[in-house]
Formats: structure tokens, sequence, C-alpha cells
């Protein structure tokens, strides 16, 4: 009886070895389909999100700016230089977004707010401009006129060369409050900004010098000319009157209360002074030459120092 029981329960075991061994495969298949998320090792299949197209970019447009005088409405086809800055509103410094120096430029600028400016010598002009997407066309305004400056000595014309001009805005009762331009020439055209002008002309290096007070219009030219009543002198040591020069002669032009005007060095330099008197200094070889003169206004000359006993 025990020997049938052992017999039996031995083949109980076979078969259920058997039964596991049969179903081995199929739970290895199903643990492959359905892995353990916890703790089977088996990383979990990626979930990738759907991507869409980015969205359109905000639409550019055109913006075509040109400038005009004030006031007489007349075209400015030459000498601008236009700006244009993102207005953002924050406080900080706006930054250049774009410029050119065409009469009438064009503009590609996306939607958003844009101060416009145009310069044409020292005068300007600048407007607000709101871009949505669409083409837009403006004028900016310019308050703007000229000077054109030149020189005399009685009726005859100074050689721009010998001229320089110095252009200011009075402050105050201060003539030369603020300086707006130095070194212009004779004959060339100063655009500025309607209003009045202080002008100072130089004839040569020294003292000659004149001012004026001078209005500039809305789309007019000022020519100004601004006289001088001085004259060019040459300088000369000689041992008697009309002789040849001395070269390597240092000189030191004078005014009668000892004030330096013009010191020169050569056998006869030339020198520009205002009408008046003048005393001359001239040093050549340790020794000491005076001599007092008188400019007159127009009457370009020779001034000789005598070297006595040379």
């Amino acid at each position: 009886m025990r020997a049938r029981i052992g017999a039996g329960l031995r083949g109980a075991g076979l078969r259920s070895v058997c039964l596991l061994a049969a179903l081995a495969p199929a739970a290895a298949a199903a643990q492959d389909a359905f892995p353990n998320r916890l703790g089977s090792g088996v990383p979990s299949p990626s979930i990738t999100a759907p991507s869409f197209p980015p969205g359109p970019a905000e639409a550019e447009a055109s913006l075509s700016l040109s400038a005009i005088l004030a006031g007489i409405g007349e075209p400015l086809r030459a000498g601008l230089a236009w700006r244009i800055y993102d207005d953002r509103g924050d406080g900080n410094r706006p930054s250049i977004v774009a410029r050119s120096t065409d009469p009438a430029p064009s503009f590609r600028l996306a939607p958003g707010a844009y101060v416009a400016t145009v310069t044409y010598g020292f005068a300007s002009a600048s407007k607000r401009i709101t871009m949505a997407g669409q083409q837009q066309t403006d004028t900016l305004r310019v308050s703007a006129g000229a000077l054109k400056l030149s020189g005399a000595v009685g009726d005859q014309r100074i050689a721009p060369a010998q001229l320089a001009f110095s252009v200011f805005v009075p402050v105050g009762t201060n003539s030369e409050g603020r300086l707006v331009r130095s070194g212009v020439k004779a004959g060339e055209l100063i655009r500025l900004p309607e209003g009045t002008y202080h002008v100072v002309s130089t004839y040569g290096e020294s003292n000659a010098i004149q001012r004026a007070d001078l209005k500039v219009e809305n789309g007019k030219i000022t020519d100004a000319t601004l006289n001088h009543r001085a004259a060019t002198v040459t300088l000369k040591l000689v041992a008697a009157p009309g002789a040849e020069a001395f070269a390597g002669t240092a000189f030191s032009v004078l005014t009668p209360g000892g004030d330096t005007i013009r010191e020169a060095i050569g056998a006869f330099p030339q020198v520009t002074l205002a009408e008046g008197d003048y005393v001359l200094i001239a040093r050549h070889d340790g020794q000491v030459y005076t001599r007092e003169f008188k400019v007159e206004s127009g009457m370009d000359r020779d001034i000789e120092v005598v070297a006595k006993g040379a």
C-alpha cells in the first residue's frame, strides 16, 4: 500500500514538474509583453509629446519716410540722416534698429512702437510711429534754414583760405553761450534750426576779428559778409631801408600796453593785424631792435626794422 501511494506521489510530482515546464515559456512571454514596471528592470516605453509647427512670425511691414522744410513745405532731397529707435516705454535708453541717408528711405519693421528721427545739418525732427503689420507712409517737418559766410576788407573779398568762422547760440547775456561749430570755411553752407546766432570771423591768425548777430529763417539761406578793418604786414629786419632782410630773425608784435599779439620767425614773415598801433621787436644774433608802427585797414605793406650798427 505504501509503495503504491509513494509511486502515486512520485507520479503526481512528475506531472507537476511537467506542467510547470510547459507553463514557463508562456509566463516568460507574458512578462515580455507586460513587464513589471516596479522591479523587472525592463525600461518602460517612452512617451513622446506631439509636436506642433511654430506659429507664424510677426508680420513685418514697410515704413516709408520723407522730410520737408516747415513753413514752406519744400521737400528735402539731400543732406539727411535717418534713424529709427525702438520705443519700449520702459524708461531705458532706446536702441537704434535702422538707419539710412537716403532722402526718402523705406524700412521693414515688425509691429510695435518706434521713434523716427531725421537730422538736416544741425536741425532735426522726430515723430512717434506705431506699426501694426501694415504699410505706412509719413512725413517729418524740419524747421531749418542755412548760413553762408564770407569776409571782406572794404570792397576787397578775403580769400576763403584766410578766414575761419565760429557759430554760437547766445545764452542769456552771453553772446557766445554755446558753441555750435568752429572752423567753418567761407562759402560753406551751414544748416541750422531757425533762430538767432552769434558769428565770430577770424581773418588770419592774430587779432583781426569781427562779430555779428545773424538770423536764420525757415527755408532761407542767410548770406552774410563780415567786413574786417585789418591789413597784412610783412616784417623785416634790415641793415638799411630797402636792403635784404636778415634770415632767422625772431619777431614779436605787441600792443602799446605790452600784450603780445603774434610771434614769428623768418626773414620776412607775414602777419594779418587789426587796424591800430603796435610795437615790433626783432631779435637777431643776440641783439634786440624795436620799432613802433601803425596798421591801417586795407593797406598791406612792409614793416622794416633797421638794425643800427649791423
